[in-house]
């Protein structure tokens, strides 16, 4: 039970991560973690619902991801919004940091910026702009950066699961990537929101992991959902971040309502609400992989990503999944 963040690493062959999705949503493999018997099985995505009971209910967060990344029309500055602060001002990330201090105006996204102060801690700048930007006409969906490449037509539709409705996120809930809505249509399932923050893209930046502080998430869960997780024999995570939701909330029976989680899942993490997970493969070091191990077991987990690796799936956000039973 590590806290040091270098216990958390592996290696991965740079080809293995998947920089295009595949054609069909649901044509994914899927390796299947049991943390009974302590194995794992090779399936395809499309062999999901022989994994459940008939009273599972399957828990997806329903956040809608937003063209967050704003480029200037020459390329030299662009903003990364990752937070509505209220009427036409956004907390960003901004590039190069030198022409974007505060005080500093430009025109960007069919409209005029201003830097109206930084945080020097995180590099965070709030940004004011003349009118609220046109982020459906400007701007570029947020896809990860170890994609190696700039987003396309391809990614409006992909890097968005069927079913999200709530515009909030500037990353994916990947996990949910795999569904059809044939597919979601015959499994018993209910929303919660979690709008994905920045943090999912950050490195932890220190190698102790009770010094890391994730960053703020806001989240929402209605009272239908609510009783439905209180009263399933066992609750299927489909995602990380429906996760955090559902272990978010204090003890005790879920209420509707909303909040905000700066929850680090590790391992010595008391589980009161996920009895399954289903979820994608993860960066070494990162907080996703640790959350994983909190909920398997880090030798099982490892064992399962060398596995992984040997029998080449592919990995991130638009890569293979695994499910955790």
């Amino acid at each position: 039970m590590s806290s040091l963040l270098s216990d958390y690493d592996f290696e991965l062959p740079r080809e293995l991560i998947a920089s295009r999705p595949l054609e069909e949503r649901d044509a994914s493999r899927m390796l299947v973690v049991d943390r009974s018997s302590q194995t794992f099985t090779h399936h395809q995505f499309r062999d999901f619902p022989l994994f459940l009971a008939p009273d599972d209910l399957l828990v997806l967060n329903d956040s809608k991801v937003i063209p967050a990344r704003l480029l200037t029309e020459d390329g030299r500055i662009e903003l990364f919004l990752f937070e509505h602060l209220g009427p036409a001002t956004w907390r960003a990330f901004a590039r190069p940091g030198k022409r974007t201090r505060p005080g500093d105006s430009f025109a960007i996204a069919g409209t005029t910026a201003q830097i109206e102060s930084l945080r020097e801690e995180d590099g965070t700048r709030v940004v004011r702009f003349d009118e609220e930007p046109d982020l459906p006409r400007h701007g570029h969906m947020p896809i990860p950066p170890y994609l190696g490449r700039e987003d396309d037509a391809t990614d409006r539709l992909r890097y968005q699961t069927v079913y999200a409705r709530e515009p909030g996120s500037v990353a994916a809930p990947t996990a949910g990537l795999h569904f059809t809505p044939g597919m979601l249509g015959n499994i018993p399932h209910t929303f919660v929101t979690l709008h994905v923050g920045p943090g999912t893209f950050l490195p932890v930046r220190t190698d102790n992991l009770d010094e890391h502080r994730m960053h703020g998430e806001d989240y929402e869960i209605t009272p239908e959902a609510a009783r439905r997780i209180n009263t399933a024999p066992r609750v299927v995570a489909v995602g990380t971040t429906s996760l955090r939701v559902l272990e978010s909330p204090p003890p005790g029976p879920l209420e509707g309502g909303g909040g905000r989680t700066e929850l680090f899942v590790r391992p010595g993490f008391e589980f009161r609400r996920t009895g399954a997970l289903l979820t994608n493969f993860h960066l070494p070091k990162s907080t996703l992989f640790v959350l994983v191990c909190a909920l398997a077991g880090t030798g099982l987990v490892r064992a399962a990503y060398e596995e992984a690796i040997r029998a080449r799936y592919r990995f991130f956000s638009y890569g293979d999944c695994m499910l955790i039973v």
